[in-house]
């Protein structure tokens, strides 16, 4: 009798002074995306500590956690967490371990089926009612800057092959460019040193070629066709070149259809004069040319 009664106090202390674990599911049963509510409890702690998976990480990932807070206290540990779950179907909430002290604590397993009350021809009536927003510029601005812009750049870009068709060859064409052409040629040609080495015929031959391209670029006169007689002729029928110019050319032309003939020999002077006088005609032709546009104007 002594024993039975040893052996019933023991159990009773045990249990008094034992961590006591329960919890409850509020529904069984939910809606697409309602608010269910989960409650671990555990008593008789007696000042030992809590360990448990962190918060919001407590239910599997299908339950979207809203709140989970937990209350400690002394001798008892609370943990209220609320959650919505918005796939049917039914989902376990497995065994969850608590961990008080070195005593390993463990829920029942729950189920929660999850269904769609939704039926078909149901109206769906909006939470608040749509409201007018008014933009100022800057909103309008945001919304269709990207499209201003790119009109803006098609319309450079117009702008721009317009002018270069127009304008871009007749540049390419401008009295000065062909000044400076020419100019360089005739300095290719002086590098040669055909005047110091005496070779007067390559020197009248290239410097006549020379002169006529320019000519017929410059004062759309088709000297490179035509033959001295008929050139100078023409010029001066033209009037579009200065008389200065004209006996310039007349008198270098002639003298190297003489040198090409072999009828005259130049001496290192005279095709030195010949080169400067052309050159210089070279660099007065852009008064020509300014003169004509004048009296085309008039």
């Amino acid at each position: 009798m002594k024993k039975l009664l040893l052996l019933i106090l023991f159990f009773v202390c045990a249990n008094a002074f034992s961590q006591i674990l329960s919890s409850n599911l509020e529904k069984k049963t939910l809606a697409l995306g309602e608010v269910n509510r989960f409650t671990v409890k555990i008593d008789n702690l007696n000042n030992q500590e809590v360990k448990a998976a962190a918060k919001d990480q407590l239910l599997p990932f299908h339950f979207e956690e809203i709140k989970d807070s937990i209350g400690v206290q002394p001798n008892s540990y609370e943990r209220k967490i609320e959650f919505s779950v918005f796939e049917e179907g039914t989902y376990t909430i497995p065994e969850l371990e608590f961990k008080v002290g070195d005593k390993i604590l463990k829920t029942i397993p729950y189920e929660v089926e999850v269904v769609n009350t939704a039926q078909k021809g149901d109206v769906i009536n909006d939470i608040m009612n749509n409201k007018d927003v008014k933009l100022d510029v800057t909103d309008y601005w945001q919304l269709y800057k990207w499209y201003v812009l790119a009109a803006l750049a098609l319309i450079a870009l117009i702008i721009a092959i317009f002018i270069i068709v127009k304008y871009g060859r007749k540049s390419k064409d401008s009295p000065v460019v062909a000044t400076n052409q020419t100019l360089k040629e005739l300095d290719s040609l002086k590098k040669k040193k055909y005047i110091e080495e005496g070779n007067y015929r390559s020197f009248y031959v290239e410097l006549i070629d020379i002169s006529r391209g320019f000519i017929a670029k410059q004062y759309r006169i088709p000297a490179d066709v035509l033959l001295t007689d008929d050139l100078i002729e023409l010029m001066k029928k033209n009037n579009t070149i200065s008389e200065d110019n004209e006996k310039v050319v007349e008198d270098v032309f002639f003298r190297g259809d003489l040198v090409k003939f072999a009828k005259t020999f130049p001496d290192q002077q005279t095709m030195e004069k010949d080169f400067n006088e052309i050159k210089d005609f070279v660099k007065r032709s852009s008064k020509d040319i300014e003169f004509e546009n004048l009296r085309k104007d008039v």
